[in-house]
């Protein structure tokens, strides 16, 4: 037991610094990379309201759409692929599924369809597939794009018999569609049971919030324990470890200095890399204007139980389901970013 312990796998996590002026920084690719975020956490130092261009950009993140029990060979319908999928309109994921107990199904925004099974569903479903890093279980991918799974073809027909007379995996489905690309889900949305949701925001005025003092090079403060803090501040944690307190061990990285206040804000749903780089550069803007501080940070969060992580590469659970990135922006335009994610999982870009 004791020994399982200690090889408990580790996480991993990049570091990479750059300027938005550099034309060769990566930022823009390594967001796109990121297909799945449930959520959005800014925090903004020496402010206790959202600039009115930070809050439309936040207000105008796309909505997108629960359905509820679809049958997952309805993905493979000949009118949804060529006007969806084909056209790299919609991505979508199977929702409260557990990546290590249950089926799960993501349908990525180049048209690749992957299935992370069970053994039992996958001998089921009756075509090929790969052994998982995770578990013993099983993910099989289609590039329906392929000309190999086009409607009419045996492999198409092999896969949609399969899942609708063999397997009939029904699931929880969010599905998120493009700007302009609402219309073409209609037919399929007309014969399910769906709601339409927009991503929830929420901010948070904070006080007297002890902070790591941050300038560009980074130097004097542990990504790791940046991180930490980040993440309790957007928890609403405690870093003082006062000794009256019984809730948090946790203190904020040395050296540290008081901010007299700050806004953390939240967006939560199935939001697409698109509108996180549009938050991105707003932020940018936001940093510009003279009189303040120095610094914002943006942190994207992919979902746990995802089927796939950076780039479209498998992704586990293992301790955590890490699957995020952090982004500490200056108002010199460089930035730190930290991606993080499994220790079985693809190094992240």
């Amino acid at each position: 037991m004791f020994g399982d312990l200690e090889r408990t796998p580790r996480t991993l996590l990049v570091c990479d610094r750059s300027s938005f002026l550099d034309e060769k920084n990566r930022l823009s690719s390594q967001v796109e990379q990121l297909h799945f975020n449930y959520k959005v956490s800014m925090l903004l130092p020496e402010c206790s309201s959202a600039p009115s261009h930070l809050e439309a950009v936040l207000n105008s993140f796309n909505s997108f759409y629960l359905i509820r029990k679809l049958p997952i060979h309805e993905l493979l319908d000949k009118h949804f692929l060529e006007t969806s999928v084909h056209q790299g309109l919609v991505s979508g994921l199977s929702y409260r599924t557990r990546i290590d107990e249950d089926n799960c199904v993501a349908l990525m925004p180049n048209g690749h369809l992957s299935l992370s099974l069970d053994k039992d569903s996958f001998e089921l479903l009756g075509v090929e597939g790969k052994l998982s890093k995770f578990n013993q279980r099983t993910n099989s991918r289609y590039d329906l794009t392929d000309s190999s799974l086009a409607p009419g073809g045996r492999g198409y027909q092999r896969l949609v018999t399969g899942l609708r007379s063999r397997l009939q995996l029904k699931t929880d489905f969010l599905l998120s569609h493009h700007p302009g690309g609402g219309a073409s889900l209609q037919a399929l949305l007309s014969r399910c049971d769906w709601s339409e949701h927009r991503p929830e925001v929420r901010s948070h005025a904070l006080t007297d919030l002890f902070c790591p003092l941050l300038t560009s090079d980074l130097q004097s403060c542990d990504p790791h324990h940046l991180l930490e803090w980040l993440g309790a501040v957007d928890a609403d944690v405690s870093c003082e470890n006062s000794s009256s307190s019984f809730l948090s061990s946790l203190v904020c990285p040395e050296p540290k200095t008081t901010m007299s206040r700050a806004l953390s804000v939240s967006v939560c749903g199935l939001l697409s890399p698109q509108d996180v780089h549009r938050l991105i550069q707003q932020i940018r803007c936001y940093l510009e204007q003279p009189r303040l501080e120095s610094w914002a940070s943006l942190t994207v969060h992919g979902f746990v139980d995802s089927p796939v992580s950076w780039g479209g590469d498998e992704h586990g659970v293992l301790k955590g389901g890490e699957n995020f990135y952090s982004l500490l922006m200056f108002h010199d335009h460089t930035y730190h970013l930290h991606l993080g994610t499994g220790a079985h999982d693809t190094c992240p870009p």
